[in-house]
């Protein structure tokens, strides 16, 4: 198999890392466990076979049911788990229609879609390896895989690089494509730009933040919305190479 920066090459999948290799104390991330990208829309017959290679059980779609019927994901014949779990109560366009802000969107995932948040993780949990993956793999994947990061003992510092670096995978004909469209449908926006391409560090550690303030860290905030210890134990032995 393929390998660039040590993560498999997945033909035609925006976005796709691995997460291993993240300071945690004193130990690393395990590598070859936990995934992340964008959809798997336009995957290449080469990248298909791929993720199979790479021997995935369980692929977490964040996507909502419009996405999912727009762009379905090309994983035929592979066998695996599709769990889905739809992240936003309302639209990926209301973001946009609405012009909030990247802290505002992530902070409206926690408060509106903990259950969600939730279950992506004890998706994590239940089957290794595992990918998440949303439309670009930036916002919802980088909510739900900085929290179980965060929780499973991964240095915070690491696990904001982490999302910071989706910003550096996004083809730049890709970005100035997406913005010219979504600035014909909203030409007074302010914040098309961020919402879809930018993954700025400082959003992620102030959403990290608010977190220690409100439930004490990002393992007290899943406790609080259904996790138990021993579920966060396990998320600790499989992603967290001692």
């Amino acid at each position: 198999m393929t390998l660039v920066n040590g993560a498999p090459l997945v033909a035609g999948a925006m976005n796709f890392r691995d997460t291993g290799g993240l300071a945690a104390g004193s130990g690393f991330t395990r590598r070859s466990i936990l995934f992340r990208s964008g959809n798997l829309a336009r995957l290449e017959p080469a990248g298909t076979r791929a993720l199979g290679e790479m021997g995935l059980r369980r692929i977490i779609d964040l996507r909502s049911d419009a996405e999912v019927t727009h762009e379905p994901s090309r994983i035929e014949g592979l066998s695996l788990t599709t769990q889905r779990v739809p992240l936003f109560l309302g639209s990926v366009a209301s973001m946009f229609a609405n012009d909030i802000s990247l802290d505002e969107m992530y902070q409206l995932l926690l408060d509106d879609s903990a259950l969600g948040v939730v279950a992506a993780v004890r998706g994590i949990i239940s089957d290794q390896p595992v990918l998440v993956h949303c439309t670009v793999g930036k916002d919802r994947t980088g909510v739900v895989v900085a929290l179980a990061l965060a929780a499973a003992g991964v240095d915070i510092e690491a696990v904001v690089s982490d999302y910071a670096r989706t910003e550096s995978l996004l083809p730049a004909q890709r970005n100035e494509y997406v913005v010219a469209q979504l600035r014909q449908r909203h030409p007074e926006a302010r914040y098309i730009e961020d919402l879809a391409t930018r993954s700025p560090a400082p959003v992620m550690s102030a959403l990290l933040s608010r977190l220690s303030e409100t439930h004490g860290s990002a393992g007290d905030y899943l406790r609080a919305h259904g996790i138990a210890d021993d579920e966060l134990l396990e998320l600790r032995r499989v992603l967290i190479e001692p």
